[in-house]
């Protein structure tokens, strides 16, 4: 399923989550402003490459090339299918953890998802960008918040869409899959570049372990509470 919308109003404005769009949008807009050569050099100096990463792993300049990756993309697909999935399932996350707990996840997940993807392949030379892995710590958190909320997308069937409602465990519990499946078999096959499964993998397991931690030691509403909330918010957006 492409998801397109869940049944999840916030409380609150998610001033995080469209903060970080905006960031990856300015960032993606200065490197259309590059000619490819020397967008590809900027990539190779500010973003992380699992080779130079594994010959200085504890420096200052690696802890930034991290943070700087997490902001570039190699296309417009590439962002917006992120954008896509922060803008989804970011702002429902952010209204639960609170801002600072909210910005914990996505960072931790990012770099536990560059390290992730350097453990699988530390001699790579390939360049790691995109906010995918952060973004996966987001769908984690999501799927342990908020594992029974609708969510409606469109549903590929051949040369049409259909569209459909399913719970979020399971949109992206089989996101998770495919990224578990893929990884695999992306194993010891020799690539020019791609999707780095590991990266999606090592931050959407960050996102869900850190997530329980959290409800051990941050209080939650009680589970019956949760519902008749989610339900009240859901009668007052009937377009949702």
């Amino acid at each position: 399923m492409l998801p397109l919308r869940d049944m999840n109003p916030t409380r609150r404005f998610p001033v995080l989550t469209y903060t970080l769009m905006a960031i990856n949008l300015l960032v993606f807009f200065w490197e259309l402003t590059l000619p490819p050569a020397t967008l590809e050099a900027a990539l190779m100096n500010l973003s992380v490459v699992p080779a130079n990463v594994s010959r200085s792993p504890f420096s200052l300049e690696t802890t930034l090339d991290i943070l700087r990756s997490m902001f570039f993309h190699a296309g417009w697909a590439h962002l917006l299918g992120n954008m896509l999935y922060l803008y989804l399932f970011g702002d429902n996350v952010e209204d639960r953890l609170g801002r600072i707990l909210y910005l914990l996840l996505y960072f931790g997940s990012g770099f536990a998802a560059a390290l992730a993807q350097i453990a699988i392949d530390p001699t790579s030379p390939i360049v790691l960008v995109g906010a995918s892995g952060a973004i996966a710590g987001v769908l984690g958190s999501y799927l342990a918040l908020f594992p029974g909320v609708r969510v409606r997308g469109i549903v590929p069937l051949f040369y049409i869409g259909m569209w459909s409602e399913w719970p979020a465990w399971l949109v992206i519990g089989l996101w998770f899959v495919m990224q578990l499946l893929s990884g695999v078999a992306s194993l010891g096959v020799e690539t020019g570049g791609g999707v780095a499964f590991f990266a999606h993998i090592g931050g959407f397991v960050l996102g869900i372990v850190l997530t329980w931690v959290l409800m051990l030691f941050v209080p939650q509403p009680p589970p019956d509470y949760r519902r008749e909330v989610l339900y009240e918010r859901t009668r007052r957006y009937p377009y949702l």
